[in-house]
């Protein structure tokens, strides 16, 4: 959420900004600044009426002190009629600020300078690319016929279980999934972030700090008798270790990583990009999440994009980098940028991560603050970015590095999986 002051000091940033967004709803802009000035009125009509209420109660116990008792008995009713008043205002007052909260949480959080104007996803910059598309014979068969050759998984059967986008990996492909989650939990403890189990449902109040609600409710399993939601991501409860939490200076970043299922309902998803592991309703993914001051945080984002390429280097995939545009972001991004890795049996490109900057809008909501030399708290900058999520990984895995003998696997998962291929 963006913080209230932004609308009073700066306006027209906020209304340049969603124009990059092509956030359409734009009269919330005036409609939040006339509600907040109201509010700020009817905050100082409160405090004059409490003020008149403390000053007319010490001059009553002064005038019953004296004997003078009429006169007591006019403040008396005086405070009266201040008190209802200030029961009133604050009545009123809550109503407001309910509100003012509503219209505000709708609005997308503002992006960086850096971040390209533009709608759809053709308007993304490529930033920079790495890697080797390999060169398949016209037998190349796509993931999906891989894994029901290789015997790795079986849609058919998640089906029957549960219903459709819920695989069932067995054999070498839950194999597969395992020495993956391992190997990116080591690559990234490695690189200084701690590992945590968290829960995988959160609470209403979670799912709201990190921004999928109200935005994306329509997109998460909700457990109504409970209340609580099956998570996304893991940045979700993770994020959530730190709301109302005011951290030291030098406890500053906090990195975090972790490894869950993830539950997306993918509403209205259809046709060839929901083919195999394309798109599905369950998957794991390893989630890094940074806590980070504010002068610190773009340094960080730039280390979470290299973390990230790194990996993928490692796993000796093609991809390319690439910055989101306004319009292609994330509704709490103040930048994104995303990976992908070439499908060579498929020739299209796959996204299998993105890396946030999400500056102060999560903190906001969370109030995630830290203390800063002088003793002063400000809110934290939140970032996070998928290392690495599994279904497209895989995907790519097996199509990129099939052959007539089989499937080869990268050297570095290698000590994970146990082989170094699948036949």
């Amino acid at each position: 959420m963006l913080p209230i002051h932004i609308f009073r000091q700066n306006k027209e940033l906020v209304l340049q900004g969603l124009a990059k967004r092509n956030f359409k709803e734009t009269e919330l802009v005036d409609k939040i600044i006339a509600a907040d000035e109201h509010r700020r009125k009817m905050l100082v009509e409160q405090e004059q009426l409490a003020a008149s209420v403390n000053n007319a109660s010490k001059q009553i116990g002064q005038l019953m002190a004296k004997g003078d008792k009429e006169q007591a008995e006019v403040l008396k009713v005086q405070v009266a009629e201040h008190k209802e008043k200030i029961k009133e205002v604050t009545l009123a007052l809550t109503t407001l600020e309910a509100g003012l909260h509503a219209d505000m949480v709708r609005l997308p959080n503002l992006p960086h300078s850096s971040v390209p104007a533009g709608k759809t996803p053709e308007d993304n910059v490529v930033v920079r690319q790495g890697g080797v598309i390999p060169e398949l014979t016209e037998q190349k068969l796509p993931h999906w016929d891989l894994l029901e050759k290789y015997q790795l998984m079986d849609l058919a059967l998640g089906n029957k279980i549960t219903g459709s986008g819920f695989p069932v990996f067995m054999g070498r492909g839950a194999k597969l999934q395992r020495a993956l989650i391992q190997y990116f939990l080591t690559f990234n403890t490695d690189a200084g972030y701690t590992e945590y189990c968290p829960p995988f449902m959160v609470n209403e109040e979670s799912a709201y700090g990190t921004g999928q609600l109200p935005d994306k409710e329509g997109q998460m399993y909700h457990v109504t008798t409970d209340g609580l939601y099956l998570i996304p991501t893991s940045e979700v409860p993770l994020t959530n270790i730190y709301r109302d939490v005011i951290l030291q200076e030098n406890e500053l970043p906090v990195k975090m990583t972790a490894y869950s299922p993830c539950f997306r309902r993918e509403a209205g998803s259809y046709g060839k990009d929901v083919r195999g592991l394309n798109r599905v309703h369950q998957f794991d993914k390893v989630e890094i999440v940074q806590l980070t001051d504010p002068a610190k945080s773009y340094e960080a984002l730039d280390g979470m994009v290299a973390h990230v390429e790194k990996l993928l280097q490692s796993l000796e995939l093609p991809y390319r980098i690439l910055r989101l545009c306004g319009g292609d972001m994330g509704f709490t991004s103040a930048i994104t940028y995303d990976f992908e890795v070439y499908s060579a049996a498929q020739e299209r490109w796959l996204e299998v991560s993105s890396v946030s900057n999400f500056e102060t809008f999560q903190a906001n909501r969370m109030k995630i603050r830290h203390r800063d030399e002088n003793g002063k708290t400000q809110l934290v900058h939140t970032l996070n970015g998928s290392s690495l999520a599994l279904p497209r990984i895989i995907a790519c895995l097996l199509e990129n590095n099939q052959s007539a003998a089989g499937i080869k696997i990268p050297a570095a998962l290698q000590p994970y999986f146990g082989s170094n291929s699948i036949a």
